[in-house]
């Protein structure tokens, strides 16, 4: 009976994200689903980027957390359009609650929609979100074996995003290793090391921004 509700809720989701993707696509919006476990960096990320790439593309963020507003408010000091969701406990955002996130963030006049969703490697990958593509943040702070011991979270994933890469003189953490996991459950997975509090290596994401954003549009 469990196993029957959870394909309810997945099979709801679903067709709230078809439906999230017609919009998105109406918009011309390249939409990306942020994931990571807590503490890897994915707000200072966002920073980073929003201020990096301010007046050449148009952002807007749906940022997910169990709690407070602390993030949005990070995300709006940058200039860009934020709405925060608070998920009180959720450990994931859905269909529904993007939906209703969208209709008071406006998707007017945005080139890129980033939702920053609720940290944890396990649940957010099981709930599509109408976005183009998921990327997943591991930080050199974690374990070099996340890939292994969480792979379908990787292996959804069109981008991995290593930060924090400016720490590796300073912690045991072999990229070379946590990359071999990571390709071993997705064979195309793209990785990037960066180190977004410094900036180190972020052109080559922005590169896959503008990239992907032209991809998407001239595939309407």
């Amino acid at each position: 009976m469990q196993v029957e509700v959870a394909r309810n809720i997945l099979e709801a989701n679903d067709a709230g994200a078809e439906e999230l993707r017609r919009i998105f696509a109406r918009h011309g919006l390249l939409v990306l689903n942020l994931m990571s476990s807590p503490g890897s960096g994915k707000t200072t990320l966002l920073e980073r980027t929003l201020t990096d790439l301010r007046g050449q593309l148009r952002f807007g963020v749906i940022e997910g957390d169990c709690q407070t507003e602390n993030d949005a408010r990070r995300v709006a000091a940058t200039g860009a359009r934020a709405v925060q969701i608070n998920t009180h406990g959720g450990c994931h955002l859905d269909s529904t609650m993007v939906r209703e996130a969208c209709e008071q963030l406006g998707l007017d006049d945005l080139d890129i929609l980033i939702i920053e969703n609720v940290g944890n490697l396990v649940c957010p990958a099981e709930f599509s979100l109408g976005e183009d593509a998921k990327v997943t943040i591991l930080s050199v702070t974690e374990g070099d074996d996340k890939p292994e011991k969480y792979p379908f979270i990787f292996s959804q994933s069109r981008v991995m995003l290593l930060n924090k890469i400016d720490l590796l003189p300073y912690v045991p953490f072999d990229p070379a290793r946590a990359s071999a996991f990571a390709r071993a459950v997705n064979p195309e997975l793209e990785i990037f090391e960066v180190a977004a509090l410094s900036g180190q290596g972020m052109d080559v994401w922005y590169a896959w921004l503008r990239r992907s954003l032209e991809a998407k549009r001239a595939a309407r």
